[in-house]
């Protein structure tokens, strides 16, 4: 009887075994898809029933299309629409050609390594952070033009409308800024998968330089695994709302700046035309989208134009110079931007045209930081939330990817840019109003869940390489010695992985920090983040006040980015082959 029973036991083992290995995975996987799905969902049918007037709890019964009628009626609405177009259109195109240009003349250098350094610490730095260190830098009493000023006998402020130019390029050079660094690196990354050095050297046998035999032969095989990110570029920079309100034109605004005043109207009834204003940013973001894909293949056919004629551009020394210097002139910019509103911050008397302050001064910060407490306490508590369940998620996914032995099919990248190319502005007001209908108290948790919308794709693309790249014989290994699948992800594969999960959660709180648009609609005031504070400043003109918040938002995702690095050297300080 004994001898009988041994099977039956052990098959139970093992099926309990079975399913403990692969479900909490699989569930990982349907959460995540959710994640990704639902809320962009449900955010665009709560935005489309109010925009035709269906919208019981604000008093909306009857559809039609009265509400597109007092829209198109709106002074200015067709310049705050191309607006948006130009800066989406505008600065992906700069920040495209500028991150092409820079590849193609230094891929495989030392000076690439070099300049990767440099930029990384530019993706912790959050846009509106930055965008407020370039309005310091750049306006008309900024800190260049005081520099300049005794050279050239400036006596007064010259009379610029920098920033909030009515062109916006103001807006259009703060997106650029910020979008390099991480086109930049996510180049970077598809550069493994083409032959780089054989191509290299093929290019220069045949006698093309550099840069022509780079986008001859390399940078379509590199676009197609950036595109999606490129897009995510056009998405929002046509529709960003906190860099408009810091850079952008304001008589009038951007679209995205516009809806967020009709958005935030004490009058409830703008919400019906707000509502469909936001469907008309998201036809503005397709046009930028299907205009940037026309441009795709202009681009493609003159390409394949000039390799058919023979183009081979020896002499191109002197366009490499200008996309280093492009390079290092944005991070150039970033950085001076963060120094001058930590200079802002403690400065005492700084009257124009002085350089540097007369005297400095704590007070300010003695002042402001005890109001400080609350936003920071929400900043870090959301973060941390969101960075820490789209960590979760992630590990789960790319272990129920290790157990099926493949790479995910070719709608996983679509389904991770999707939040990031559906304009925020559209579904997350939509959001925003389902949560008003329902009469919901949980506004913590709603901010967090939708700050994870956010979090999870760049959590999962921070940590999907690392992950892939790790050796699975690791895994037999552990599978060989008796350990169940839970037991080697738990012992041998997180611990060999802490240094790039710790960065990847960094990502995820660093994102979490510089959401604005997400935390004003879904906050509604009573959530106040560093982020909402430092850009509801933007309208003031106290330059200590504004030095404080920026620097304190920059300064956030800084410490997670340093806890990544010094955390995982102090665990394996006695550990050689794990310090990476």
């Amino acid at each position: 009887m004994l001898k009988a029973t041994e099977p039956a036991s052990t098959g139970r083992a093992a099926a309990t075994r079975l399913l403990t290995d692969t479900l909490p995975p699989r569930l990982a996987l349907m959460a995540m898809i959710a994640v990704l799905t639902l809320p962009l969902l449900f955010g665009m049918l709560g935005v489309i029933l109010p925009a035709f007037g269906y919208f019981p709890a604000l008093g909306g019964h009857e559809v039609g299309l009265a509400h597109f009628s007092d829209l198109a009626a709106v002074p200015g609405l067709a310049r705050s629409a191309l607006l948006s177009l130009f800066s989406g259109l505008g600065a992906t195109s700069l920040s495209v050609l500028t991150v092409v240009l820079f590849l193609a003349a230094f891929a495989g250098t030392p000076v690439l390594r070099r300049v990767q350094h440099f930029l990384s610490p530019l993706l912790a730095i959050p846009h509106a952070a930055a965008a407020f260190g370039i309005a310091f830098l750049f306006a008309p009493s900024g800190f260049l033009i005081r520099l300049v000023a005794p050279v050239l006998g400036i006596d007064r402020p010259p009379d610029l409308l920098i920033p909030h130019d009515p062109l916006g390029l103001a807006l259009v050079a703060g997106l650029v800024i910020k979008e390099i660094p991480f086109l930049f690196l996510v180049a970077l990354a598809a550069l493994p998968q083409v032959n780089l050095s054989a191509t290299r050297q093929l290019a220069a046998s045949l006698g093309y330089g550099r840069i022509a035999g780079f986008l001859f032969l390399l940078w379509p095989g590199i676009y197609r695994q950036i595109r999606f990110a490129v897009y995510a570029v056009v998405a929002y920079s046509s529709s960003v709302v906190d860099v408009a309100v810091i850079l952008g034109p304001t008589m009038p605004g951007t679209l995205a700046t516009r809806l967020l005043e009709w958005m935030s109207d004490p009058d409830l009834a703008a919400r019906f035309r707000a509502s469909a204003g936001a469907l008309l940013q998201f036809g503005v973001t397709i046009v930028a989208l299907l205009l940037w894909h026309a441009t795709e293949r202009v681009g493609r056919v003159a390409l394949i134009a000039a390799r058919d004629r023979g183009a081979r551009c020896r002499r191109d020394r002197g366009l490499r110079w200008f996309a280093a210097g492009t390079v290092l002139c944005a991070s150039a910019i970033v950085f001076g931007g963060i120094a001058v509103l930590a200079l802002w911050s403690v400065a005492g008397l700084w009257q124009y045209p002085e350089v540097t302050p007369s005297s400095y001064t704590l007070k300010t910060w003695i002042d402001v930081l005890p109001r400080t407490v609350g936003p920071l306490w929400t900043t870090v508590t959301v973060g941390l939330a969101a960075a820490l369940i789209a960590l979760l998620l992630t590990v789960g996914c790319l272990e129920r990817e290790t157990q099926g032995g493949k790479k995910a099919g070719g709608w996983a990248p679509f389904l991770l840019y999707l939040p990031l190319i559906v304009p925020q502005i559209t579904f997350v007001f939509g959001l925003q109003l389902l949560f008003l209908a329902s009469g919901t108290t949980y506004r913590l948790s709603a901010l967090v869940l939708v700050h994870l919308v956010f979090a999870l794709p760049y959590v999962f693309l921070s940590l999907s390489d690392p992950w892939r790249a790790l050796d699975t014989r690791y895994d037999s290994i552990a599978t060989a010695l008796g350990r169940s699948r839970l037991a080697s992800l738990l012992v041998v594969r997180l611990p060999m992985l802490t240094r790039a999960i710790l960065t990847a959660a960094a990502v995820g709180f660093a994102v979490s920090v510089g959401q604005y648009l997400p935390t004003v609609l879904i906050g509604e005031g009573r959530l106040a983040t560093i982020t909402t504070e430092a850009v509801a400043l933007a309208s003031g003109g106290n330059r200590r006040l504004i030095g404080i918040y920026a620097l304190l938002q920059a300064t956030l995702p800084f410490v997670a980015f340093l806890l990544a690095s010094l955390v995982p050297a102090l665990l394996f300080r006695n550990r050689r082959a794990m310090r990476v």
